[in-house]
């Protein structure tokens, strides 16, 4: 979808042009009686990149994008759009898209006419509405549905005609409050790839909500994790998913394994943790200072361990010896459930790659596990964000 000047023609408007703008929030709160539902939010977002709003229900993630929208009035902070303070401005008036998971379609209205509302409410001459909404419909591939109604289009075609919608009015950002959460699995991964081609192509700075830390982790650029009203992290997808902050962070991206001990010894390279039940574990030296007989957790994502027979030689010489409890295939990969010997009802999830058939270990099966010490991560224990 092109940004049209007035005096631009038709054939020229084909062309899209690069429009994403800058949007700052500082120090954002929104209480709703006793309630704060959003606690002193600062957000930086770069023009013409997505970022990712993830967090549980409830954690406040939708008010923080209703009120850069404006449909929330905020108790207190700023919004910014290309430095232009636009917090007590009026939706229609902050250039900004928004589509929503119920897509907010007029049933009695053609594709076309749902499209061009936002332009008619902005008294848009007919003439530019038709070229506007005609290219709006090439972007997102529905140019032969123009004059179908919503309920003769499937649950994707809707959503893309919502994003069309959206983005006819040419919005300096674009909102997405769970755009693909009413889809099934294969369809909303598709246009999660449409989605993210469709904003690179247009140059769209993009917010989108969302508790799907895999559609996350898929379309975002940054990723900003909300917990309790706040900001619990920010950062790259591999930022978050390596480097977690805290055992909150941790625990929301991705699946990982916690075991809590105390830690004990600092050798060199390492420090021993001790978990309940006497097994002692190796960890990489994290960074700052860390006192013996500190309680901590561990932290290890089940992708990073291996299994091994009883005394193998091959592996990371550090091994746990423990009984796989359970045996979970899912076709790429197996999870294996192992109980930790010396471990006080220690269990340990391992996803390994099913290379070449079958796998070799079965439930009952005595077994070593095993990670490098660099794949574990330290957090004290009441690290929580």
């Amino acid at each position: 979808m092109a940004r049209i000047p007035a005096r631009m023609s038709q054939s020229e408007a084909s062309t899209p042009a690069p429009r994403g703008a800058s949007v700052r929030v500082l120090g954002l709160v929104k209480e709703y009686g006793d309630v704060r539902a959003v606690d002193g939010v600062d957000l930086d977002v770069r023009p013409g990149e997505i970022l990712a709003l993830l967090g549980p229900s409830g954690s406040g993630k939708t008010t923080i994008l209703m009120s850069i929208a404006g449909f929330e009035t905020p108790t207190a902070g700023r919004i910014f759009v290309n430095d232009r303070d636009i917090t007590h401005v009026r939706p229609e008036q902050r250039r900004i898209g928004m589509v929503f998971q119920s897509y907010a379609l007029f049933p009695h209205l053609t594709v076309a006419d749902n499209i061009a509302f936002p332009l008619r409410m902005q008294r848009v001459p007919k003439g530019e509405i038709s070229v506007r909404v005609q290219a709006a419909m090439r972007m997102v591939r529905l140019e032969e549905y123009g004059a179908r109604r919503p309920a003769q289009l499937s649950g994707g075609q809707q959503q893309r005609v919502a994003l069309a919608r959206a983005i006819v009015s040419q919005p300096t950002v674009l909102l997405a409050d769970e755009p693909l959460g009413a889809l099934d699995k294969k369809l909303r991964e598709h246009l999660q790839l449409e989605i993210k081609h469709l904003q690179r192509e247009l140059g769209l700075t993009a917010i989108y909500v969302t508790h799907d830390q895999d559609e996350a982790l898929k379309l975002a650029d940054r990723i900003a994790v909300i917990h309790d009203g706040r900001v619990a992290q920010i950062g790259t997808p591999e930022d978050l998913y390596e480097r977690p902050a805290d055992t909150f962070v941790a625990d929301f991206i991705g699946e990982i394994n916690f075991v809590a001990g105390t830690l004990k010894t600092a050798a060199g390279a390492a420090v021993r943790v001790e978990l309940d039940g006497g097994l002692s574990i190796a960890v990489a030296t994290p960074a700052g200072s860390w006192a013996h007989g500190r309680r901590v957790v561990v932290a290890v994502r089940p992708e990073r361990i291996s299994l091994h027979g009883p005394g193998e030689a091959e592996g990371p010489p550090g091994r746990y010896p423990g009984v796989v409890e359970e045996r979970i295939y899912a076709g790429d990969t197996t999870t294996y459930v192992v109980r930790l010997a010396d471990a006080k009802d220690t269990t340990i999830r391992a996803h390994l790659a099913n290379i070449g058939g079958g796998e070799r270990w079965q439930v009952g099966d005595q077994v070593e596990i095993a990670w490098s010490m660099d794949a574990a991560l330290l957090y004290e224990a009441d690290s929580d964000g």
